[in-house]
């Protein structure tokens, strides 16, 4: 146990950053922020795609690089959610079986038109205009063409799609048309300009950040071909100049999900970065935070000690170690260690509990915590299973590990209705067999798998269970027993099983954890 422990007053001065990065930036993300490898090959440009789950840190990333950039002077674009709209490319673009207009190679060249117009405007910002050269040839294009009062920068898209679909599908003759789109694909409007583009990135840096495409998803064929064409545009731009770097992160299930990018998977293999983390890693994480926010914490140099000045070390007499605990209950995120943390230390606020923090507080907080989750969760997937969280409720009140056969039967009665679920839920339901849908619960997290022998992946010594975020590949269908993961448990009221109450062989509970068990 910590021998610093923190006054109570110093609770409400205890700041573990906000969930979201783009927020989190102005409160200290860069203060605090984990330098992981992942981080380094990124910000060397080794990487330029990064993938992860929602929550893993994708965006905090982007804004450090960002706020970093620019602070050496470079150019820095961003791309926000606001600036693309799946719903509006649906409405607006035909669909591409009219006319057979290839979608993907038409997103992709829409893309490098948008972002090289983007690039130029940027590095026209400074007075090119009294330049000679390359620099005043992209400079008369920009004040030519793309005046400050111009559309945004979804428009400019939209607007070079709808002249590759006026061709495509439009009533020219043969000749015509491939004449025209040999130009538009060529990006003959720009083409001329590359080379002076590139001798001015001889002297100027510029990044480019695209960010939460998932945001908005709606899985449509505009969609699918709108993140297709971007990474074909990011791998294209990125060949011009290495002082020109585009950044593009992407969810890891939606890359999963686009098949245009999973059959050229093999071509942007070495571009990838996929984010995860180690309990070690957040642990680090989420003292930087407290150490940041509490000057007398500073002082503390070991991460455990640090740890404990805030929550007990070991909670109370069911000799779990309190990290462990929580981040039992979590699928490896951030977002959620933090959660977790805030929301643990709002409730002994509200109690006026004197520090550390002990098993009652941080179960109270587990409640909401693992509520917010579930629907979270649910959220995350609501495009390839619609109506999630209502098959969680199927697990309500129930002892939360399964035998195989016993689990299988639960998952039958979800299938056939006998268990109810919602309508949105019964769509893909009923194209799921008790294997299919136990392996999409244990993707989605929900599930953990008991593994024996040889299997190891990164769970803690003693563990008995993992989930897809410990262990790359497992096949599921030899599990012979599962269990509820923790994070869920408390939200569905679930109880352990009987007898399993300070043992470390029967897996975790709402109450304790084989894995937080103090050694």
């Amino acid at each position: 146990m910590s021998g610093f422990v923190i006054r109570p007053a110093a609770l409400s001065q205890l700041d573990f950053g906000a969930p979201a990065a783009e927020r989190d930036i102005e409160r200290g993300l860069e203060d605090y922020f984990v330098e992981s490898e992942a981080y380094r090959r990124v910000s060397s440009g080794e990487k330029t795609i990064i993938l992860g789950n929602r929550g893993s840190g994708k965006s905090a990333i982007f804004q450090v690089l960002a706020k970093r950039a620019k602070a050496a002077g470079n150019h820095v674009i961003p791309l926000a959610p606001e600036d693309y709209s799946y719903e509006l490319l649906s409405k607006t673009m035909a669909a591409e079986n009219s006319g057979s207009w290839a979608k993907l190679g038409a997103y992709a060249v829409a893309w490098k038109y948008l972002i090289y117009v983007l690039v130029m405007k940027e590095v026209s910002r400074k007075g090119m205009r009294l330049r000679k050269g390359a620099a005043s040839r992209i400079y008369k294009y920009v004040r030519d063409n793309h005046s400050a009062s111009d559309m945004s920068k979804l428009s400019a898209l939209v607007s070079y799609l709808k002249r590759l679909e006026g061709v495509k599908i439009g009533k020219y003759e043969a000749g015509v048309k491939t004449r025209e789109l040999e130009k538009l694909y060529r990006l003959e409007e720009i083409h001329h300009l590359l080379p002076h583009l590139k001798e001015v990135l001889g002297k100027e840096k510029v990044f480019v950040f695209v960010d939460e495409l998932d945001r908005g998803w709606d899985s449509s064929e505009d969609a699918q071909s709108f993140v297709a064409g971007l990474f074909q545009a990011c791998v294209s731009i990125n060949a011009l100049h290495p002082n020109l770097r585009v950044y593009v992160s992407l969810r890891q299930e939606l890359y999963d999900n686009i098949p245009a990018l999973y059959e050229d998977a093999q071509k942007y293999r070495d571009l990838l970065e996929t984010i995860d983390w180690t309990e070690g890693a957040l642990l680090s994480l989420i003292t930087k935070r407290m150490r940041h926010s509490l000057d007398s914490l500073s002082r503390i140099q070991e991460d455990e000690e640090c740890w404990g000045a805030v929550f007990s070390a070991v909670l109370g007499y069911r000799r779990n170690r309190s990290f462990n605990y929580m981040v039992d209950r979590t699928l490896y995120r951030p977002r959620e260690i933090i959660q977790f943390c805030t929301q643990a230390v709002e409730a002994a606020q509200d109690d006026s509990v004197t520090p550390p923090i002990d098993y009652p507080v941080i179960s109270a907080a587990e409640g909401v915590y693992s509520g917010d989750r579930a629907k979270d969760i649910a959220a995350e997937y609501r495009f390839q299973y619609p109506g999630l969280l209502s098959v969680f409720e199927g697990f309500r009140g129930r002892i939360y590990t399964f035998d195989r056969d016993e689990l299988e039967l639960l998952c039958l009665e979800l299938i056939t209705g006998d268990i109810r679920v919602d309508d949105d839920a019964r769509d893909w339901l009923e194209r799921c067999d008790p294997d299919a849908l136990i392996e999409i619960l244990w993707h989605v997290g929900f599930l953990r798998a008991q593994v024996v022998g040889g299997i190891r992946g990164r769970r803690r010594s003693g563990s008995q269970y993992v989930g897809p975020y410990q262990v790359q590949f497992l096949n599921v269908d030899a599990a012979a027993r599962l269990q509820v993961h923790p994070m869920f448990r408390a939200s569905l009221g679930m109880k352990e099983p009987k007898g399993n109450r300070n043992t470390t062989s029967s897996g975790s509970s709402s109450q304790g954890s084989e894995e937080g068990t103090a050694r």
